[in-house]
């Protein structure tokens, strides 16, 4: 058992000088990370690896591919259910789908899918409304462990309960079991589901946009960002919207203090869902 003389200290210098190296190095950028909340993580996956200084943790990320891989997959927060939140897909059934089906073709990107619980989520919405059948949606994550999750639409049979309950509240038409299958202590989701998904890494901190979109889901990702990373994303999620464009933030996350608010009208405060205006 590990005492706490045995625990790896960080200080602020070495996150910083650790995480410049990897950007260096992989291209990923973790400097604009929340600093309480990354350094909780880095000291977490330092314990569970082992590595006792901030040097030997560098040297093996720098230098083993592999195990970044696998640092990568552990940092990054991947809390996630399906229907989470179910007032906020009720929003989205009542106040943006019937906007969106006013569009000839339909394209969203949901960004910082994880798992796909949010992606199926929203996939189950649009049949359910009749719009999956003229929708692309765009899943990304920067852990290409959890693209795989979620491209799989594999989930513990447990959860169903609470994922069925979390339907329902979100105005849900059917049975949900319609739309999975139960096998081996496992639910395996339709794979119409994702006929129409295009699944790909993609880094909010340094990757640029590479589409545009109607709808642009990101929930509960912002909030791991320091406000000069957030002003970056929601800057380039501005890049990425038409006008009248939707974007959904998560219940934690708001654009009342950011550089762009003005582009913006709120469609359902409650629910931090906008629209772009200009």
């Amino acid at each position: 058992m590990k005492t706490g003389k045995d625990k790896i200290k960080l200080e602020n210098e070495e996150i910083t000088d650790l995480f410049v190296a990897v950007r260096e190095r992989y291209g990923y950028d973790f400097t604009g990370y929340a600093a309480a909340s990354i350094k909780r993580r880095l000291l977490k996956f330092s314990d569970t690896t082992g590595l006792k200084t901030p040097e030997s943790l560098k040297d093996q990320l720098l230098n083993d591919e592999e195990f970044f891989r696998f640092f990568l997959d552990e940092i990054t927060v991947n809390v996630t259910e399906m229907f989470r939140d179910p007032l906020f897909f009720l929003s989205l059934r009542k106040n943006v789908l019937p906007l969106l089906n006013t569009y000839p073709f339909i394209k969203i990107w949901d960004a910082g899918c994880s798992s796909g619980e949010e992606l199926y989520s929203l996939a189950i919405l649009l049949e359910e409304e009749n719009l999956y059948f003229k929708s692309r949606i765009y899943a990304t994550d920067i852990s290409q462990r959890e693209l795989d999750k979620a491209r799989e639409g594999i989930y513990p049979i447990e959860r169903m309960k609470e994922y069925t309950g979390n339907y329902i509240r979100a105005g849900g038409k059917r049975s949900f079991s319609e739309f999975y299958t139960a096998m081996y202590g496992n639910a395996i989701f339709r794979s119409s589901l994702k006929k129409n998904v295009m699944f790909s890494g993609h880094n909010l901190a340094v990757d640029e946009s590479f589409n545009e979109f109607n709808l642009i889901v990101c929930r509960n990702v912002l909030i791991y960002f320091s406000r000069q990373l957030q002003e970056r994303v929601i800057g380039l999620f501005l890049k990425s919207l038409p006008i009248f464009g939707f974007l959904a933030l998560g219940n934690k996350e708001t654009l009342s203090f950011s550089a762009y608010r003005d582009h913006f009208e709120e469609t359902d405060r409650s629910q931090k869902i906008y629209r772009r205006i200009y």
